[in-house]
């Protein structure tokens, strides 16, 4: 079994972490920390700007790859089999793409709450792979 769990680093995020090692301890499963990252300022349309800018999304992205790897790390010790994954992209795309890519058999994602008006305006993320994905998924609120 594998099972992809869907971080934002940005949020808290223990409980998903307690559901997912609880999952993979349970069904013996490989697991997979997946954080996305903001896409490259290229990736959108935007200059890039001098290298200032890119020294600090480099440095972000260092710091991101170091705080999922301590997740990870922090699992492993459990006697789990882990997985981090740091890529940049559109959330909900790239959760999708990297599921398929590893044949995820469940996607476990955290929830949070936003007001009507940033999902109108946003989207959820939730609601993008949930309308797309074909495998179960399982969302964690925040508690």
């Amino acid at each position: 079994m594998k099972i992809l769990a869907a971080l934002d680093l940005a949020a808290d995020h223990p409980d998903l972490l307690r559901e997912a090692r609880t999952w993979a301890r349970g069904l013996g499963a490989k697991l997979w920390l997946l954080h996305v990252a903001a896409p490259n300022p290229d990736f959108v349309g935007y200059e890039t700007g001098p290298d200032t800018v890119r020294d600090a999304i480099a440095h972000q992205l260092r710091v991101q790859r170091v705080q999922l790897e301590e997740m990870a790390e922090t699992l492993r010790r459990d006697g789990l089999e882990v997985t981090a994954l740091l890529v940049q992209g559109p959330t909900a795309e790239t959760i999708l793409r990297e599921a398929d890519k590893i044949g995820a058999d469940v996607i476990l994602m955290g929830t949070r709450a936003h007001g009507k008006l940033h999902e109108w305006l946003v989207g959820s993320t939730s609601k993008g792979v949930l309308h797309k994905t074909t495998c179960p998924v399982l969302l964690i609120p925040p508690q």
